[in-house]
């Protein structure tokens, strides 16, 4: 129990100082926006002094991070295999740190929909990229244009649609728990009205 006390602990000591040099910041500077001396600071990195809780949640929020996330230790089940949905040509894996959020890889060859009336509104937010071809976004009155490598992000409140231009095109989305639900949910009503 001890030695994975003293291993969480280093881990722990590590993880500050590589935040804090990824964000390019000197002792001096995530001190101050730590509100601690940069020697105390100095001391916590190196595992000269012990790790309190009230300084890790400063030290958290100074990183722009959570306390669950400085202190996590599990890392089970980094690999995931992908959910499978042949009725509508996607792939989809959950995330596991946003149980909510879900990507998506999308193979379209359909332009997107001539009729304002099929565009689609509802709660939550998408990002996509598109990985090979070219993508149109409908997004309320605008037609963009999304090339190979070039990503979009927007609020799914905004009547949207997508489709592919000139040949397929391949697409990894990421929706959040909202913009998942009004997915399925129009994924569920355009199959009850196939025949």
């Amino acid at each position: 129990m001890e030695q994975e006390a003293d291993e969480l602990d280093s881990l722990v000591r590590k993880r500050i100082r590589a935040l804090r040099v990824a964000q390019g910041w000197s002792l001096e500077e995530l001190a101050a926006r730590a509100n601690v001396s940069q020697s105390t600071l100095s001391r916590i990195e190196n595992g000269r002094r012990r790790l309190a809780l009230d300084q890790l949640v400063t030290l958290a929020r100074a990183l722009d991070t959570s306390l669950d996330q400085l202190v996590e230790t599990t890392t089970d089940d980094i690999v995931s295999n992908p959910m499978i949905d042949g009725a509508h040509g996607l792939m989809r894996w959950p995330i596991k740190a946003e149980p909510g959020m879900t990507v998506v890889r999308q193979r379209m060859t359909n332009p997107p929909p001539d009729s304002p009336a099929r565009m689609r509104a509802h709660s939550g937010r998408e990002w996509l990229v598109v990985l090979s071809g070219t993508a149109i976004l409908l997004l309320g009155n605008r037609r963009l244009r999304i090339e190979t490598n070039q990503a979009a992000e927007f609020p799914t409140m905004l009547p949207h649609a997508i489709g592919a231009e000139g040949g397929p095109c391949e697409i990894l989305g990421i929706f959040d728990r909202d913009a998942r639900r009004g997915h399925q949910r129009g994924e569920d009503a355009g199959n009850a009205n196939r025949p």
